[in-house]
């Protein structure tokens, strides 16, 4: 079922809207910073993708996710109606930070302050239903899909669907532990790339049935054309290339297109040896050596870091951008291929001109072989 996009938004770290965050891609500049919000001497690593928006405090993730739903909703113009809208969340880490501070520190903060519901009502004015759904790092992608079922069964009209995620401390020491080197910064696909460091963001888009877009006279950004998922289980953390390639060919399959039909790809692209490997060799097993060396790829967590559950949503709100302007951002920091990427057109150096471009895959892979994969269709 295809859906309507009217709103969108997004926070990053090189920018604080959505226009700005676009701009910064499209000119490849990189959120990397030194860590502020964690005493540096306590890890290996002493960089992050944060977003400077003040002191460390509890509640970022809320605050956050508030911002990108309220923008999305402006810009689609829209006035929630209660009973057939609600808001869908993915997210990787919800609000541990807030525990964190909790617990170190003894800040002030009650349970029931761990579900977003009462954060974004209290934010919107408006009592809406909200369902978090935490599957890792495809959570805001899966959660399109979500969408898609909610919508398709009539149980809402319009979903405002958002991720969001800020940088604990906890998970933080975790990537400092477990990767092999020590990364300072994010490089996807590259020869060269030791690891990932984690970014702080949220991005919200607004869904709706064409008929009810098209009864309040919205405007459309663009087109929802599938999310194909899969869940392989294959191993606790480890991506593996048949759950990746399943879900890229059932994302084609719901779209009702064909892998010669997209026209670029926002990678998942995280910057480590194994997942950047294997993202590569399945999109080749979906797509065939061919039409993959054909397909321009960007990887912007070159520029954001990995912002958990929010990163598959900001790569398509990336991507609708990237449709709408015909500037597709480039992969920063890119400069030697690894092997299996050789023969791929990784766009990098410079935003890359796309005017034709109508139809955009959006990768989003998970811990646990949680995978899900967006199509969109530039709007008429």
């Amino acid at each position: 079922m295809k859906l309507t996009i009217t709103g969108s938004a997004m926070t990053t770290c090189v920018g604080l809207d959505k226009a700005s965050s676009f701009a910064s891609f499209c000119a490849g500049i990189s959120g990397r910073k030194p860590l502020q919000f964690f005493p540096a001497e306590h890890f290996n690593v002493r960089f992050a993708y944060e977003i400077a928006d003040g002191p460390d405090r509890t509640l970022r993730a809320s605050e956050l996710l508030a911002k990108a739903v309220a923008d999305a909703i402006a810009d689609a113009a829209l006035i929630p109606e209660p009973g057939r809208c609600a808001v869908l969340v993915g997210t990787g880490l919800r609000e541990l930070r807030s525990l964190e501070l909790s617990w170190t520190e003894g800040r002030s903060m009650t349970v029931d302050q761990l579900h977003f519901e009462n954060a974004l009502n209290s934010a919107l004015g408006i009592a809406l239903p909200v369902i978090t759904v935490c599957n890792a790092c495809a959570a805001s992608n899966f959660t399109l899909a979500l969408a898609e079922d909610f919508i398709r069964d009539n149980a809402y009209d319009c979903l405002i669907v958002a991720g969001c995620d800020t940088i604990t401390e906890s998970m933080f020491g975790l990537l400092d532990r477990v990767n092999p080197l020590h990364p300072d910064e994010v490089r996807p696909f590259d020869r060269d790339r030791k690891g990932v460091l984690m970014g702080d963001g949220a991005a919200a888009v607004v869904l709706e049935t064409p008929a009810h877009a098209a009864a309040r006279g919205a405007r459309a950004l663009a087109v929802l054309a599938g999310v194909g998922t899969s869940c392989d289980a294959n191993h606790e953390t480890a991506p593996d290339v048949d759950g990746i390639s399943r879900a890229v060919g059932n994302a084609y399959e719901r779209a009702g297109i064909g892998a010669a039909d997209v026209h670029f790809i926002m990678a998942h692209g995280t910057g480590t040896s194994l997942n950047d490997k294997t993202e590569a060799v399945a999109l080749r097993a979906a797509l065939g050596d061919a039409q993959l060396r054909a397909t321009p790829l960007s990887a912007i967590k070159s520029m954001t870091g990995h912002t958990s559950g929010a990163s598959g949503l900001i790569g398509v709100v990336t991507a609708i951008e990237s449709l709408r302007t015909g500037q597709v951002p480039p992969t920063a920091r890119f400069s030697h291929p690894m092997e299996e990427a050789a023969d791929l057109d990784i766009i990098h150096g410079e935003a890359r001109t796309l005017p034709e471009a109508r139809i955009a895959q959006v990768d989003a892979f998970g811990f646990g072989g949680v995978n899900a994969v967006a199509i969109l269709e530039k709007s008429e």
